[in-house]
């Protein structure tokens, strides 16, 4: 039986419901003629093996993406669990998120941050709308692994995972 689509759900109770489902963390990044932009993103997966496709899912309220989906390509930098101060400070509006962050280029020009645990390197292939936020499905062009543990997020938290 299908659900009634005209039954709004509550919001807090959504959110407290998806809350339990552990992701990892990543920061998004590109190069635009004026610098290095990024954005930290748990709205991410891998999409399609064949040909190789991941998905993100940025707010349309972002004031980065827009500057990323401009840019043509991006970087999805999986963090790991010694950079939580990173993923907080990416995911504030309005301050330079490169100052004092080491990084080199990725294939694509965008930001391959240093002490990434792993990064995947992109190109944009579809936007689709989905709600508040877009859909974002990129074909991979590059990536690599780095070393240590994810940083983990879980009911509001910043957690690790013990190997």
């Amino acid at each position: 039986m299908a659900a009634d689509r005209s039954t709004p759900i509550d919001h807090a109770r959504f959110r407290e419901v998806l809350g339990h489902f552990a992701t990892g963390v990543t920061i998004v990044t590109a190069k635009e003629p004026e610098g290095p932009v990024g954005f930290t993103c748990q709205s991410f997966t891998s999409l399609s093996l064949d040909p190789a496709l991941i998905a993100l899912a940025p707010a349309k309220s972002s004031t980065s993406w827009p500057k990323i989906a401009a840019a043509g390509s991006f970087c999805v930098n999986i963090l790991s669990s010694s950079q939580e101060a990173l993923c907080r400070s990416f995911a504030t509006s309005g301050s330079d998120k490169f100052a004092g962050v080491g990084w080199s280029t990725a294939a694509t020009g965008a930001p391959v941050l240093d002490g990434a645990l792993a990064f995947i390197d992109c190109h944009l292939e579809h936007i689709h709308d989905a709600g508040d936020h877009e859909l974002v499905v990129g074909r991979v062009v590059d990536m690599g692994v780095g070393e240590g543990t994810p940083l983990l997020y879980y009911r509001s938290g910043f957690g690790g995972f013990v190997v």
